[in-house]
């Protein structure tokens, strides 16, 4: 069942909250692929996600790590895939082995890496409306 849903925040705490909100609905082996540029809220948004996952871990952004694990009720594994040309550079760090460890997958810069995807994801588009507000898209095939 395809459906989409949009909401503006107006602060960090607000997108957050949205990502906590979505972690809530997420599922063992579930993927959320994240799209936004540089300074969207795609970090903030993760933190929440993590909160909503009952990490007690802080949440930074992996770009030099490429990967960054996170405990919780749920594993999460933080993907950033700025600095990767290709989808094979992703197998190439293990991207099967972390699906099948039934966490979640959450994978900032999707759009480098797009064809790693099977369709059952779900993507969060985030955009910058201005210096507070945010326009967070979720989609859920």
């Amino acid at each position: 069942m395809d459906m989409t849903m949009e909401i503006t925040t107006h602060s960090v705490g607000e997108t957050e909250l949205v990502g906590q909100t979505l972690a809530k609905t997420l599922k063992p082996f579930s993927i959320v692929a994240l799209f936004g540029d540089l300074g969207a809220g795609k970090t903030a948004f993760v933190r929440g996600l993590a909160k909503g996952l009952d990490s007690p871990d802080r949440v930074t952004s992996p770009t030099f790590t490429i990967v960054n694990e996170y405990s919780g009720s749920l594993p999460l594994f933080h993907f950033d895939m700025y600095r990767l040309g290709s989808s094979d550079e992703l197998f190439d760090i293990g991207w099967e082995d972390y699906l099948a460890r039934g966490g979640v997958c959450i994978v900032e810069w999707s759009e480098n890496v797009l064809d790693a995807f099977d369709g059952s994801e779900i993507k969060v588009t985030i955009e910058k409306l201005s210096d507070t507000d945010r326009k967070i898209t979720v989609q859920n095939s």
